[in-house]
């Protein structure tokens, strides 16, 4: 359940290179009343924050359990390799897999790609994070493959990186449990997707339900007050007041029977 009956909040994971200030920011605009907490997570622990609903909705990184979670993809980073400014590669705009062949390569513990053979030499041991394996680059002692995001997140003054165009890429997404898509989540999903606040599926029921209502009290007032009233005027328009010409017709007929009753010869002349 998200937040409680009298106190609502929306909590909102997130994994590491994944900037969700924007949203953040719309959320907060849109419904004030609604904190919205957020919570950074590492890659692999996001499913489970879902899962044990200590989070209503996260930032993945793709592939996601279809059979339990719903997903809106958004984006596919590009991959780069991170290496000392003074490497031989920054020579290149950009490298592949097989230029890489004959480096040591780290590949951490929580490396968001799901390699099926993981390219260059393999380090002398597995760094356990992303952050680990950055400063093995930094000591010179390899390189490191991640989405072009994490490079960024990470980024130190001795390092840079290029882009690997043939190495697997990371996409991101907006994930949630399937059985609890709630009006919350229905919100949120609307400001991913760029949703207008008129958007009717950007509204929750709640809002659509008090719009109905309203509308309803005022086809009521209406029926009540009659006729419509010119905006300042305080006239009705419902009631039209007849016509001069109806009105003299009404006039010369009340003439011609008082002139026809005149005209009649009285009686015993």
């Amino acid at each position: 359940m998200t937040g409680s009956d009298e106190s609502p909040s929306f909590r909102l994971a997130y994994v590491p290179g994944v900037t969700p200030a924007k949203w953040a920011r719309i959320w907060q605009e849109r419904r004030p009343g609604v904190p919205l907490t957020l919570l950074q997570v590492p890659a692999a622990d996001a499913p489970g924050l879902l899962r044990a609903e200590e989070a209503d909705a996260a930032f993945v990184r793709l592939p996601v359990d279809r059979t339990f979670f719903s997903a809106i993809p958004l984006y596919t980073e590009t991959t780069v390799v991170v290496v000392p400014k003074d490497h031989l590669i920054t020579a290149a705009d950009e490298v592949t897999l097989a230029d890489l062949a004959d480096e040591v390569v780290f590949h951490p513990l929580d490396d968001v790609f799901d390699w099926a053979a993981p390219p260059g030499e393999p380090g002398f041991e597995r760094p356990a994070t992303t952050p680990d394996a950055i400063e093995l680059v930094a000591a010179g002692v390899g390189l490191l493959i991640v989405p072009q995001s994490l490079a960024r997140l990470y980024h130190r003054r001795d390092l840079t990186y290029r882009p690997v165009t043939d190495a697997p890429r990371s996409g991101v997404a907006l994930s949630w449990p399937e059985e609890a898509t709630t009006d919350l989540v229905e919100d949120f999903i609307g400001i991913v997707r760029g949703r207008t606040v008129n958007s009717s599926r950007g509204r929750t029921a709640e809002k659509r339900e008090a719009e109905k209502r309203e509308a309803e009290k005022g086809r009521g007032r209406a029926q009540q007050g009659g006729g419509r009233q010119k905006p300042g005027t305080g006239k009705s328009t419902g009631a039209k007041p007849a016509s001069r010409t109806a009105a003299r017709g009404r006039a010369g007929s009340g003439g011609g029977g008082k002139a026809a009753k005149r005209g009649r010869p009285r009686r015993g002349s």
